[in-house]
């Protein structure tokens, strides 16, 4: 039944992806809130969808943390699902990608249709600047960034380390950073087709300010953070790899 299940939102999955894609391009000549008013739906509906369809629903705790001044969300990578999620929590945004998504047909129309910023893992220290400079413009406009500090999805009851990107955007821009967390994974498994039923609870930080402080003294606080409440919402401590190689996302 979960097979039989998985399978009937998969298919509306990549049916209304395609068509939202679609959606996005005849809308790129529209001012950008506009377009992604539209194109941001389609997370709406998904997650409407894997409830009806798969059983998996979720509860969002520390909305009162989400100001009114647009920052840096430092999002753990953990499932698909909250790339859905934080769409339909969080005002406009745009995220740090990489940037071979843009090429999947039609999912990377949509993708490119909602400015993100696209990066190549393999430029270094192009790759960080290109995150700094783009990304102070976005948030200068008054769009959120969502970055994944561990740069991929990461399973559960594990920590990947952080890259610099996100905190030192914050920097830069004099932004603070949002912290999230979730338990995605049981539900939705990184490269995972099954779709557990349950409820998935997402959990947004009090505001940590990027003032006076480096972008390394940031992402520990903002590690430790994640750590202390992975272990609240997973009853285990998350590991950390001892190395791991070093990511600007």
């Amino acid at each position: 039944m979960l097979l039989f299940r998985s399978l009937i939102f998969v298919f509306f999955h990549v049916l209304t992806a395609i068509v939202f894609s679609l959606l996005g391009v005849l809308l790129w000549p529209l001012p950008f809130n506009w377009r992604y008013r539209a194109v941001s739906r389609w997370a709406v509906l998904n997650l409407w969808l894997l409830e009806k369809i798969c059983g998996v629903s979720y509860e969002v705790e520390g909305r009162k943390n989400i100001s009114d001044q647009a920052s840096v969300i430092l999002c753990k990578h953990q499932s698909s699902w909250e790339t859905l999620a934080l769409q339909a929590v969080f005002p406009p945004q745009v995220w740090v990608l990489k940037r071979e998504l843009l090429w999947i047909p039609f999912f990377g129309w949509g993708l490119a249709s909602l400015k993100p910023i696209a990066i190549d893992r393999a430029a270094g220290r192009q790759a960080l600047n290109q995150i700094i400079e783009q990304g102070k413009k976005r948030l200068s406009a008054g769009y959120w960034v969502v970055v994944f500090p561990e740069g991929t999805r990461i399973p559960s009851g594990k920590m990947g380390r952080f890259g610099v990107g996100g905190a030192k955007l914050a920097v830069e821009a004099g932004v603070p950073i949002t912290p999230v967390v979730h338990d995605a994974g049981k539900a939705w498994p990184r490269h995972g087709f099954i779709k557990y039923p349950g409820v998935i609870k997402l959990v947004i930080g009090p505001v940590i300010s990027s003032q006076n402080q480096t972008a390394v003294e940031l992402n520990q606080i903002v590690h430790q953070w994640m750590t202390d409440q992975m272990l609240v919402l997973e009853g285990q401590q998350a590991i950390t790899p001892a190395k791991e190689s070093a990511r600007h996302g």
